[in-house]
């Protein structure tokens, strides 16, 4: 098993990551975010990439998420943990609470960016539970343990389940849309990873998101509306939990376990293998070769 991460620029600078490599990997789909970094922190291997580039130079909307978990599946990655700034839509979610939510609700319009299939091969993976339990399971762990370290009056919450919403963005919500979400019952907001979770399963990689609440978003009449001074602020101040996390979450590596997600293209791909062409098998050999022959 091996443990990918995605997340903030700042995250690999962990006491103790050693034995750094950086890997520049193209892919049939254009350039990732960044170089890959791989290197060996408490005895185990991870592979770590940060979503926005170094110096964050990546617009959401931007993201070549297709690369990004490619690169991920040809370093042999099987689990990513994604780190990342949320807002929250919900008054017990607190700014610096920590949510692994276990549904994600689209209101992007970029479903076809969102999957490494058509132009010529057609699959349909189940995504009724988008995330991996056992890894969020593990995932609940390390955040735990990481609070826990923590001086009592610094402690925020961390929270199992809930459902993120994807917006687009570059914007924040307007307070209609925020008021909205909140009316279906969503917990927190943000605009990169759903992308990911498809992605990831259609990789056969097992998936979760360590949520960090940066914010009310728009709705809390007792708060400002969110800035991005506010959501920098909060998350710069959210980097050494997220640190030990990803540092738990190398000292537990042992623990990962098999996913359903490692199988998750099993019966998906519905076109006849003989009608997938030689140039397609290339292009996605990492993922679907197994199924397609060559």
């Amino acid at each position: 098993m091996k443990l990918g991460i995605i997340g903030g620029s700042g995250l690999y600078q962990i006491e103790g990551f050693s034995e750094l490599k950086t890997f520049k990997i193209e892919t049939p789909f254009g350039n990732p975010s960044d170089e890959y970094i791989t290197g060996k922190l408490n005895g185990a291997e991870l592979v770590f990439l940060p979503r926005h580039g170094k110096g964050h130079t990546i617009l959401p909307g931007e993201l070549n998420h297709k690369a990004n978990i490619l690169g991920m599946k040809k370093l042999g990655v099987t689990h990513i943990i994604s780190i990342s700034a949320v807002g929250s839509l919900k008054e017990n979610l607190r700014p610096k609470d920590i949510v692994i939510p276990d549904q994600y609700f689209d209101r992007t319009k970029k479903g076809i960016e969102h999957t490494f299939f058509g132009n010529g091969i057609v699959a349909h993976i189940g995504f009724g539970h988008p995330v991996c339990p056992k890894l969020a399971a593990f995932a609940k762990k390390a955040s735990d343990t990481a609070i826990a370290s923590l001086p009592e009056d610094e402690r925020p919450q961390s929270v199992s389940g809930g459902t993120y919403v994807n917006m687009e963005g570059p914007a924040f919500s307007t307070k209609a849309e925020s008021l909205v979400y909140r009316s279906f019952g969503h917990d927190i907001i943000g605009m990169t990873n759903l992308a990911e979770a498809k992605l990831s399963r259609e990789a056969e990689i097992a998936y979760c998101t360590v949520a960090m609440v940066t914010d009310y978003d728009c709705w809390h009449p007792d708060h400002e509306h969110v800035t991005i001074d506010m959501v920098i602020a909060n998350f710069q101040s959210n980097v050494k939990l997220a640190k030990l996390i990803v540092s738990n979450a190398a000292s537990m590596a042992r623990e990962l376990e098999e996913s359903p997600a490692h199988s998750a293209l099993a019966g998906a791909i519905i076109t006849n293998p003989q009608y997938i062409t030689k140039e397609i098998k290339e292009r996605l050999a990492p993922i679907i070769g197994k199924y397609a022959g060559k």
